[in-house]
């Protein structure tokens, strides 16, 4: 417990890399609005297991900043069938207060269903994945195609945000007010 409490405010103290993601399972993300610079978006297949731990390809569009900040953040993932205890969720909040938002850089989201109010600035619609340069590019290690369709622009605002992601990593995520908590039952951000 202490290892993870350390492991914790280091994430909240943005000395960490981060990177969420939940072996077999998707979680759902909500945020009042994310302000993001150097935009890519690509599409791409995020690897991971079934709930019986047989390999899984998962079809993601892959949206990537060089930074963003992110207020009012809700993540729940749900783990059912838990022995004994039936279902359980964890649900972690940051950046509650709007003067202190979350900020991320070099953030990548693995999104299989986003619902938001969007704007752009100075977007390309329909360029390779491999030539866009105004985001951090494609994600190292990921199963993207280079000459495949992508967008970019320099800013990306989105406000009202629901999504259901695969996975998120961030070179630093600092996570202000951060409150992490386990719930008996199912308690999702929506």
């Amino acid at each position: 417990m202490a290892a993870t409490a350390a492991i914790g405010v280091a994430m909240a103290q943005g000395a960490l890399a981060a990177s969420f993601s939940v072996s077999g399972q998707d979680f759902k993300v909500t945020t009042d609005k994310l302000d993001g610079t150097g935009f890519v978006q690509y599409g791409s297949i995020a690897e991971g297991t079934d709930l019986k731990g047989n390999p899984a390809l998962h079809p993601v569009a892959v949206s990537g900043f060089k930074s963003a900040t992110i207020t009012n953040m809700c993540q729940s993932v749900v783990t059912p069938d838990v022995p004994i205890f039936g279902s359980i969720s964890l649900m972690l909040k940051a950046g509650t207060d709007a003067s202190k938002p979350v900020e991320a850089k070099n953030i990548y989201l693995d999104v299989a269903d986003l619902d938001a109010d969007a704007e752009f600035s100075n977007i390309d619609i329909g360029v390779a994945a491999g030539k866009a340069n105004k985001g951090p590019g494609i994600q190292p290690g990921t199963k993207a195609n280079p000459f495949g369709f992508a967008q970019q622009a320099d800013r990306a605002v989105l406000t009202n945000v629901k999504q259901r992601a695969w996975a998120t990593s961030a070179g630093t995520f600092k996570l202000s007010g951060l409150s992490l908590r386990l719930h008996k039952g199912v308690k999702e951000c929506y």
